[in-house]
């Protein structure tokens, strides 16, 4: 089979036919990142949100990035309030406001928003944490000021009981248990506390306006689960690193479903978050295992979440070998392309992994092609971060 009768070019035709391909209208269209800051990539996601949200009807994009600050950025595309410069510096984690392809993706937002009445909306949908957390300060004290009483705590107690945001945000606290304080008597008070609160936030919903129970439920999923992120922190034992990896997927995935709840979005994120399949990992002497966001995300919407991961030719001066996947979508006469993963995956017979010399690079996983819907294939990325 000509590899070519599975391939289109990458364009706006070529993306509304591989909608129509599919089973369902996905609720949330995975678009993955075989790297993070690669320029070419992300353009063409720039490319191919503008032509869902003109030709689709998708209005909402979300990002690998801190769920709470991506509150700054739709805020601004909403409203205008504050500048680009202020937003892509505080709306922003892992670095990627520094971003040009996502500047030019909220300037691009904000001047929709400003000619049409139907809104686009920016949502983060990582928790506010790497491999250490962030203090759960904000979203527990926003969340207490939008309930009425009864509450389960005044907010001196609460600020009493968070203390200093540092012992928090300790970052020793990620390799060394013994530094995290999420088990300590403050810690799992607060974790009580949290749960008081969501709790009363489900008696308190219809006094919320619209705005205020999206923030509301956001801010109550993420007192919890940096929480439990934190209490797991102060865990020695062996599963240490496979329940804290698992946790934040999680905590990706119940974000994702609450953007699935206003209609087709455009999801951007690392493959390897976004993947169906199981995430391994070795550490040490060990191989973590666990569920990515992208598979606890199909186990709630079905054929409802659609994926399309993100594969390179030549990174650099790293170019695939031609008995690799990469290696034969390279010999494709398209820049940028756009492949049926399951046909390719019954046409590539027996590929080797690629082995790539950019250790920031994930090659695509041969053994996984049929998990996956399409592949955006870039025959070569310069323009590397």
């Amino acid at each position: 089979m000509d590899i070519k009768d599975m391939a289109r070019p990458l364009d706006g035709e070529g993306v509304s036919a591989f909608l129509r391909s599919l089973p369902a209208k996905p609720l949330l269209l995975g678009l993955g990142e075989a790297r993070h800051f690669v320029g070419e990539l992300g353009e063409l996601r720039n490319e191919i949100f503008r032509h869902l949200v003109e030709q689709e009807g998708y209005r909402s994009f979300a990002i690998e990035s801190d769920c709470l600050m991506g509150l700054v950025v739709d805020d601004h595309i909403t409203t205008g309030a504050g500048t680009l410069d202020d937003v892509m510096e505080r709306g922003f984690s892992h670095n990627f406001g520094t971003s040009p392809a996502n500047r030019e993706l909220v300037r691009w937002m904000r001047a929709y928003n400003e000619e049409h009445d139907e809104q686009l909306r920016f949502f983060g949908f990582d928790g506010p944490l790497e491999y250490w957390a962030a203090s759960p300060r904000q979203a527990l004290t926003a969340l207490h000021d939008l309930l009425n009483g009864p509450l389960p705590c005044t907010r001196e107690t609460l600020e009493t009981l968070l203390g200093p945001d540092e012992r928090w945000a300790n970052e020793a606290a990620a390799m060394d248990p013994s530094q995290s304080i999420g088990q300590s008597a403050e810690a799992q008070r607060l974790r009580l506390i949290a749960d008081d609160l969501v709790a009363l936030l489900d008696t308190q919903m219809p006094r919320l306006g619209a705005q205020d129970r999206e923030r509301a439920a956001l801010y109550g999923r993420t007192a919890t689960g940096l929480l439990r992120y934190h209490h797991w922190m102060a865990d020695a034992s062996p599963a240490r690193w496979t329940r804290l990896s698992a946790l934040r997927d999680a905590m990706m995935a119940a974000n994702l479903r609450a953007v699935a709840g206003r209609g087709p979005a455009l999801v951007f994120a690392h493959n390897l978050h976004l993947q169906r399949n199981k995430s391994l990992m070795p550490l040490g002497d060990q191989m973590l295992e666990w569920w990515s966001a992208g598979a606890i995300t199909e186990a709630y919407l079905g054929d409802r979440y659609a994926f399309l991961a993100s594969a390179l030719g030549t990174v650099g001066d790293d170019t695939p070998s031609p008995d690799t996947v990469e290696g034969v979508l390279s010999a494709l006469p398209w820049e940028h392309s756009l492949i049926d993963a399951r046909r390719l995956a019954e046409a590539v017979t027996k590929p080797v992994p690629r082995v790539s010399h950019d250790f920031r690079y994930f090659p695509l996983d041969p053994a996984q092609l049929d998990m996956v819907d399409g592949v955006v294939f870039l025959k070569q990325a310069i323009r590397l971060d």
